[in-house]
Formats: C-alpha cells, structure tokens, sequence
C-alpha cells in the first residue's frame, strides 16, 4: 500500500528523538492527507505528535483522538472502536491518514489495538505498518554511545520485553527465571514500582549491572546504572535493562 493512497498508515515515531524517525515513517507522515496521534485528554498534546512536529506540513489536517490511560478495559476498548471508525470515515472520504505511534507500533501501542478493530469493524480499509525505534533498543544504544556497552541481547542469549511486574515475587520469579535461561530482560512502565524493585535487585547485587532509563529521546533523558538511584518514584515511561550474566570472552565481569 503506498501511503499517499487512500487508507491508514501506522507510524512508529520513535521514542522522543525526531532525528530517530526512519525515512519511511518521515515519507509517510509527509505524503498523508491527515495525520492522526493520541492523547491523554481532549484538547491535550500527544507525545507522539511532539515527536514528529517538525516532519508535520502546515498544509495537513490534525485528528487527535482520545486514548484515556485509565485501568478499567471498557473505557479503552471504547476509545480504539472509536478512533477506528474515525480514521475509516477519512479513509471513506479517499484520504491518506497516517496514524501515530510513540515507539513502535506493534509493541504495548494503543495503536495496534486500533489495528485490531479496523480489521474488525472496517475490514475493507487498508491498513499499513511502518516499525519504529523502540525506547529498548533506543536505552541500549544510547548507553553503549556513552560508554557502557550494554547490547540487548549476545550469541545465544535471550530477551524478555515486558511491562515491569506488579509485586516483588512475580519479579523473583522472571529474576529466577533469566539467570536460568541467560535471558536479559527489558522491563518497561517502572513508575511509582522502583521503591520495591530497587530492594529485589539490592537483595540479588543486580544494581551495578542494571541500566534504568528515563524518557529516553528526550532532552530531560536520563539514562544511568540503577544503583545511581535512590528508592524514589520515577516517571512512568521509565525502564530497566538486567543482564545478570556477561559473555565469557569478555575480559571482566562486566565491561562497566
């Protein structure tokens, strides 16, 4: 599907950085009629549409669509059958929208439910995915350019992307889990959970050797080894990268 057709185009935008847009989502946004982005509430300003501000053309029509971050499902549900049917009728009118997404589209993106209720309730509409940097890729990479090699993931290692856990022995248990399987894992949404998290990784020694993360691609970036950070409350699009285990080729225990 070419994006200057008609139908919708998910751009992952990233995960704050505009230079870390790929050309294609950079073309796509560029060649649709409407762009449309999240927010909060109406008339507030999505994150995805800071983002991407300066590949948005004044010549475009904005469409924010209301993405409440409640815990409740039947207000969300609610809210993608909407924006499906909104970006629809656009598409019903024969116009390109590009709909955009913080990170990557397929990954915790409000988007990807939207996708899943166009197939429903618009199966006819064209549907195209542009991938975008997520914020683990963009943590990992920023640490090694700053000098703390930290790669996801080497030779047979595995990785685990996943929300942060809600209670300390659900964490014991992924822990447990990845020193068994050599498995790195990525925890995402920390928030308000890293006073608990900072005592179960103390109590294992994990605090050296694990990378916490802060709007990442931001200019307020933050992007440091845990045991940096005191038990207080961080922002919710906080995460943490564990690695419990280094390759054994390397000269140390851990190259930082």
């Amino acid at each position: 599907m070419d994006p200057s057709t008609p139908g919708v185009t998910l751009v992952g935008v990233g995960p704050g950085d505009p230079d870390l847009l790929t050309v294609a989502a950079v073309r796509a946004i560029a060649q649709a009629a409407v762009v449309a982005y999240p927010v909060a509430q109406a008339g507030g300003e999505g994150m995805a549409a800071r983002i991407a501000e300066p590949w948005i053309g004044e010549g475009q029509r904005r469409l924010p669509l209301v993405f409440p971050m409640v815990e409740e499902s039947e207000p969300r549900r609610r809210a993608w059958h909407h924006a499906a049917d909104a970006l629809a009728a656009e598409v019903g009118q024969g116009l390109a929208v590009a709909l955009l997404c913080e990170g990557d589209p397929s990954l915790f993106a409000s988007a990807a439910y939207v996708a899943l209720a166009l197939a429903e309730r618009h199966p006819v509409c064209p549907v195209r995915v542009v991938p975008g940097i997520s914020a683990v890729g963009a943590a990992a990479a920023a640490a090694s350019t700053r000098g703390r090699p930290y790669p996801l993931a080497l030779q047979r290692e595995g990785l685990l992307i996943r929300p942060t856990p809600d209670t300390a022995p659900q964490l014991d248990r992924l822990l447990e889990r990845a020193a068994a399987t050599d498995t790195v894992l990525a925890l995402l949404k920390l928030g308000g959970r890293w006073s608990w998290v900072r005592a179960c990784l103390e109590e294992r020694r994990l605090l050296a050797t694990t990378l916490l993360a802060s709007r990442v691609g931001w200019p307020d970036e933050r992007l440091v080894p845990a045991e940096d950070v005191p038990a207080d409350a961080q922002p919710y699009f906080s995460l943490l990268l564990i690695r419990q285990t280094w390759p054994e080729v390397l000269p140390g225990a851990q190259p930082w």
